[in-house]
């Protein structure tokens, strides 16, 4: 008896033994036909653009067939703005399912209103396809005219934002002087693009910085294109030039004041804790960038104050680049112009008010460009001609010209300070 339970409860082992190894191989032979139940499914444009009242085909592909009929219905984010038909797509099933074979479906869509739209797809029954990548973005507008004027102007004042910087840059090299140019501003501006720089450079180059943004926004484009590089790399130059011209000619003793450091060093701690927060993984790199581009904003807010400030104590805009202003006003005024008529193009003005940060950021430079310019027209139009003296002894060389009444600015040195005293006198 005791022999007979021995062999029995063996003979019970194997065959628990046997049915495991045929379920584990019915599981293994089964991943290939799962893997083939979950073939690709995509559309073949994310991105569509119509107008008002227009048709487009778009085609739906599937690659891989199914033992099953399918059932593909579209999400309509905002059924007003945009609609297909037919909205839902039937794939019928197969006896003998081939992963290879390629069926594609056409969808009409058809622009009901201007705006935005995304468009994701159900599949019925689930589990078939895996559609998180899956989704069209449609953009429906009033005029196709609009979008390539607001394409050109975009371009346009990308340009006069480009270019703006070298009047300055002329003016300080045919003057052999910055008297006039305050260091404030300059260290404010080299050090707002620098951060600018790093936040386009990190989001276009680097793949895991992408990696980040695309986890949090699965849907979204790309915020930074390469114009958008170029620009902020070549200001950062151009402005770096500048301040060398600084260091090679004339200045008058002027140095960036201590309210400019002090915002600076404030600043540079804010770069130096986030990026450190950031190399021992208490932060991600790209909240770091997020960081960089709220300094680039609190810096264009600022920047204009010192210089506006010290044409005022000067009652003069003599060696401030009004060209430079001029540019910058186009470049802002066409941005803003573009923003309105995209707003219109697209009946979406919740955008245009509700992005507050760059609204209100190109309708400040205005308002400090038209500052300056009433300030080189208007209050300080009367400009004074100066001309070096040293001692009683007239000088050859002008510092300054400007219409009306010539000065003389009497030179002498100051032992104490180590600099020269300049004084008008008529």
């Amino acid at each position: 008896m005791a022999r007979f339970n021995t062999v029995f409860v063996g003979a019970e082992g194997r065959s628990s033994h046997r049915l495991s190894y045929c379920l584990i191989a019915m599981i293994l032979l089964g991943l290939p036909l799962a893997q083939c139940q979950l073939e690709k499914l995509y559309v073949d444009e994310t991105d569509m653009h119509l107008l008002v009242d227009e048709t487009h085909l778009f085609k739906l592909i599937q690659i891989g067939e199914y033992n099953t009929t399918l059932q593909v219905a579209s999400q309509i984010q905002h059924a007003d703005i945009v609609q297909f038909v037919p909205p839902v797509v039937d794939m019928p099933g197969f006896d003998k399912p081939d992963p290879t074979m390629k069926h594609t479906y056409d969808i009409c869509a058809y622009g009901k209103s201007p705006g935005h739209s995304e468009v994701t797809f159900n599949v019925t029954p689930a589990g078939f396809v895996n559609l998180d990548t899956v989704f069209l973005r449609v953009t429906v507008m009033h005029s196709n005219a609009i979008y390539v004027i607001s394409y050109i102007m975009g371009w346009i004042y990308f340009v006069a934002w480009s270019v703006s910087f070298y009047p300055q840059i002329y003016i300080n090299f045919k003057r052999k002087s910055v008297v006039g140019l305050n260091f404030d501003f300059l260290a404010l501006n080299v050090m707002g693009f620098t951060m600018y720089s790093l936040f386009n450079c990190g989001l276009y180059f680097s793949k895991e910085i992408q990696k980040e943004y695309f986890n949090r926004h699965p849907r979204s484009l790309n915020p930074v294109q390469l114009n958008d590089v170029f620009f902020s790399l070549h200001a950062a130059f151009a402005t770096l030039i500048t301040i060398t011209q600084c260091f090679l000619y004339e200045r008058d003793g002027q140095r960036v004041s201590m309210i400019g450091r002090g915002i600076l060093t404030t600043f540079v701690s804010v770069v130096i804790i986030t990026a450190s927060l950031g190399a021992a993984n208490k932060i991600a790199w790209l909240d770091f960038l997020y960081y960089c581009s709220y300094i680039k904003l609190c810096i264009t807010l600022i920047k204009y104050v010192p210089q506006a400030y010290m044409n005022y104590k000067r009652k003069s805009t003599e060696g401030w680049s009004i060209g430079n202003i001029f540019l910058d006003f186009v470049g802002g005024f066409l941005s803003i112009l573009q923003m309105t008529l995209n707003a219109y193009n697209y009946n979406d003005w919740i955008s245009f008010f509700g992005d507050a940060t760059k609204f209100g950021l190109g309708l400040f430079s205005l308002i400090f460009d038209i500052f300056f310019i009433l300030q080189h027209y208007v209050f300080y139009r009367e400009g004074k001609k100066f001309m070096i003296v040293d001692g009683s002894e007239e000088g050859s060389s002008m510092m300054s010209s400007g219409v009306g009444s010539e000065y003389f600015l009497v030179r002498t040195w100051d032992a104490d300070e180590k600099k020269y005293d300049l004084e008008a006198k008529a």
